[in-house]
């Protein structure tokens, strides 16, 4: 696949990827088709963002073949795990 044929959107805190294959293959030998191949179609694959994700931080990068998507936490994002006190009774 190229970077071409693939769609990143955000919308309501969902992402959503969607991309579109379209591949043919020949093989000739002495003008007869030994081969002949077609890979095609269209996918598209949503994900929910986390909590405390900052929307308009998000980017992808494409590179021999493989799709990187990078989030940022928002600056306001408080952990919401503490450590628990253990007390003897």
């Amino acid at each position: 696949m190229d970077q071409k044929d693939i769609d990143i959107s955000i919308e309501d805190g969902m992402v959503t990827i969607r991309g579109e294959k379209t591949e043919e293959r020949k093989e000739e030998s002495d003008k007869k088709v030994y081969l002949y191949e077609r890979s095609y179609g269209s996918f598209q694959r949503s994900f929910a963002l986390p909590a405390g994700i900052d929307s308009s931080k998000v980017s992808a990068e494409f590179g021999k073949g493989v799709l990187k998507i990078h989030v940022a936490k928002d600056g306001e994002a408080k952990p919401k795990g503490r450590k628990v006190e253990i007390k003897s009774s």
